[in-house]
């Protein structure tokens, strides 16, 4: 939609030129609520800000439904929404800020260009059907999905305007005698039983979203909306015009039962099985040199309709079928992805070695074995279930785990060397070697063990006093008890080197990271102003340092000499600024984000702190330049903490797929396909980082799936 100059009379002429920070430049579109404006933060970052009308910002209930509306799409910020970056519902005008995605509405396209040809139609019901899976999944319910409320971007679509979406939990009902809704594309229970709308009243939307996408019309058309409304409870859909490889799908979504739609995971799974060519990787469009320098960009979400002049999408990149399992047809794709990873497809099973008396991986599939140890491979080690291995690399070897067991896999082919059963309550991070053995670092139930590296078996074994906190740090074993007393526990022994409490700090929860030996623990005083942070030597217990640090700080990494913290963070809400202090110095400096980074972590290499928010938002910072150095809007709901080698930054999502970004410039260059498990309906609880090692990049995903891929070049995953 073409931005418009701000004009008019009456009240909507005398609109703010501000919305918070954010400039209101120009028209985007008004509806009976409000006016949405093209508008821009104060680093330039392009917004779209919806300002609610006068006469509404005055009514307490519609105010009630405005905030409903910014929890909605809050919740749902992911690969197929608009992420919001700002509101405030309790402004004179309302107003909430989400990300501008430029591209017209379905239903700009269809009146400009017509119907919609078959391949389009498939992208597009797929690119939904999954959209509709990531609002159900955190329990909202849209209620108004038409074409105007889908944006027909570069890198699929976006379903737009939550302002009648209702969570499932909601305490707001719907007024008697009130309809709420466009006809031509609610449900039948919207106007029967419209208290009990549930998901199933999206995918009958859905379906007659694509008949108008395939027609120009609707599958109920009438002029008045009242014979629509007896159309859509009492008559047949005309899916005349509807291309017959998806005229069943749609009339299935038609149907006047919602118990009778399909759901859209069973969508997707249809249209994967109706198409051999579809495919569920991003489409990443070709750089384009005029946007070289530009700080921000967008990815996510399903193929988009694609205009006439551009590329296909990536062919899927993998091309040797799991074991035990059926292999693809390969022909011309495989032969694609083949080019594109270097690889030689020799045959389409791959082998399962059984590793004395423990269980075969269930798939091993070894698309490439470099020299030197590290290769590109993938392997799911474990049983199905279980969610996401964590993993880590030791004495030439992944060390990875999964609720209850303990493994280690071969980094040049993904071979499992081991497995190592334990008894555990939670697991929120992976094994890690230290004095020279593998610490399991489980949760709260059972003894103290460390195993053999070579073997996976215990090397000693170790009965402790009860214990809150557990944390690995060098070559010791930190354990906090809930009164504050600290054990420190040799790991190579499993000897107890001392125990006392920490000073300064009541009941110290420690922090640590890779390659540096200090353990840092934090509290924050009552009013929130400031935190006191201590280091500390895990040897001794001693405190090598402790400062009192302006704000509410959560410890994010170390590097050369100083400690990173973000103010905010996942711990204390958005992150509002980025903090290096440098205790050989006493210096400290404070970077703050142009815009908050919502439930940021983060990660650091060198001067440069990356977050990954909630919302899909990665955000570099410079500190020693003391500014944010660029913002990429991935369109994911979240993310892991990102880590980086220099060149690239790496970051996992929570469908599996691995994402690889110029940590220079912040563009997307490449990504792997998505690895979703048989609990697709379930988002992680966390998401385990990549792993760097040997110039490669090991991540995990949903489904247990462990892989390896060539960090120098992300653009051929």
């Amino acid at each position: 939609m073409a931005p418009q100059e701000n004009a008019g009379a009456g009240t909507e002429a005398e609109l703010p030129q501000y919305a918070g920070h954010y400039h209101l430049e120009s028209c985007l579109g008004s509806g009976g609520m409000g006016v949405v404006h093209l508008a821009r933060s104060t680093s330039g970052m392009r917004v779209a800000v919806k300002v609610v009308h006068a006469p509404y910002a005055r009514d307490p209930e519609f105010r009630g439904r405005f905030r409903q509306e910014v929890a909605a799409a809050r919740r749902v910020s992911g690969a197929f929404t608009a992420p919001v970056v700002d509101a405030d519902p309790d402004a004179e005008r309302p107003w909430m800020a989400t990300l501008f995605i430029p591209g017209p509405t379905l239903s700009e396209q269809v009146k400009r260009n017509g119907p919609m040809d078959p391949d389009q139609l498939r992208r597009l019901m797929a690119g939904l059907a999954e959209a509709l899976r990531d609002i159900h999944r955190v329990g909202v319910v849209h209620r108004d999905l038409k074409p105007s409320n889908v944006l027909l971007a570069e890198d699929g679509p976006k379903v737009i305007d939550f302002g009648i979406s209702r969570p499932k939990d909601s305490e707001l009902r719907t007024e008697t005698g009130k309809l709420i809704g466009t006809p031509p594309f609610m449900a039948p229970e919207q106007f029967r039983r419209p208290r009990e709308v549930g998901p199933a009243a999206d995918v009958f939307a859905l379906g007659s979203l694509m008949v108008h996408a395939a027609t120009g019309r609707g599958p109920f058309d009438s002029d008045s909306p009242y014979v629509v409304a007896y159309q859509v409870v009492h008559d047949e859909p005309d899916l005349t015009g509807v291309p017959a490889t998806l005229a069943p799908l749609v009339l299935r979504c038609l149907a006047k039962e919602p118990d009778d739609r399909p759901t859209p995971d069973e969508l997707m799974r249809e249209l994967r099985s109706a198409a051999a060519a579809y495919d569920t990787q991003v489409f990443i469009p070709a750089q384009r040199g005029r946007d070289e320098d530009a700080p921000e960009h967008r990815v996510g979400g399903s193929p988009a309709p694609l205009p006439q002049d551009s590329p296909e999408p990536l062919p899927e990149p993998r091309a040797v079928a799991p074991a035990g399992r059926s292999a693809r047809r390969l022909g011309t794709r495989a032969a694609l992805v083949a080019g594109a990873l270097g690889l030689a497809v020799t045959g389409g099973l791959a082998s399962v070695q059984v590793l004395g008396d423990t269980e075969p991986a269930r798939r091993t599939a070894a698309t490439q074995n470099t020299s030197g140890g590290f290769g590109t491979w993938e392997t799911v080690a474990a049983a199905e279930g279980g969610g996401m291995p964590q993993c880590s690399y030791g004495a030439e070897r992944l060390l990875c785990a999964r609720p209850g067991l303990v493994f280690a896999l071969d980094p040049a082919d993904g071979r499992t060397l081991w497995r190592h059963e334990v008894t555990e309550a939670t697991r929120s991070d992976p094994p890690v070697l230290s004095g020279g053995l593998v610490q399991p670092t489980v949760g709260l139930i059972g003894d103290l063990e460390a195993l053999d590296p070579a073997t996976g078996k215990a090397a000693w074994q170790e009965e402790m006093p009860d214990y809150d906190g557990l944390r690995c740090v060098g070559d010791m074993l930190l354990l906090t008890r809930a009164d504050g007393m600290v054990t420190g526990v040799d790991s190579a022994s499993g000897r107890t080197e001392w125990a006392h409490r920490i000073p300064g700090q009541a009941v110290p929860y420690f922090t640590s990271f890779a390659g540096d030996p200090t353990a840092y623990a934090t509290t924050e005083s009552e009013d929130g102003s400031s935190t006191h942070v201590t280091a500390v030597d895990p040897a001794t217990g001693d405190v090598r340092w402790a400062a009192d640090l302006e704000g509410s700080l959560t410890p994010v990494g170390s590097a050369d000499g100083s400690v990173y913290f973000l103010v905010g963070g996942a711990v204390h809400g958005d992150a509002k600024a980025v903090v290096r202090h440098t205790p050989g110095t006493g210096t400290t400096r404070r970077v703050t984000l142009p815009v908050p980074v919502e439930q940021a972590v983060a990660g650091v290499r060198g001067d440069t702190v990356y977050l990954m928010g909630a919302g899909g938002s990665l955000v570099a910072v410079d500190t020693a330049a003391g500014e944010q150095r660029w913002r990429l809007e991935t369109g994911m709901s979240r993310g892991s903490a990102p880590v980086s080698d220099g060149r690239h930054v790496y970051v996992t999502a929570p469908d599996g797929r691995l994402l690889g970004v110029d940590a220079l410039k912040g563009r997307l260059l490449g990504q792997t396909r998505p690895r979703l498990g048989a609990d697709s309906d379930r988002v992680p609880a966390s998401l385990p980082a990549p792993l760097l090692a040997g110039g490669h990049v090991y991540a995990a995903a949903p489904d247990g799936t462990v892989f390896g891929v060539a960090g120098r070049d992300p653009a051929a995953w």
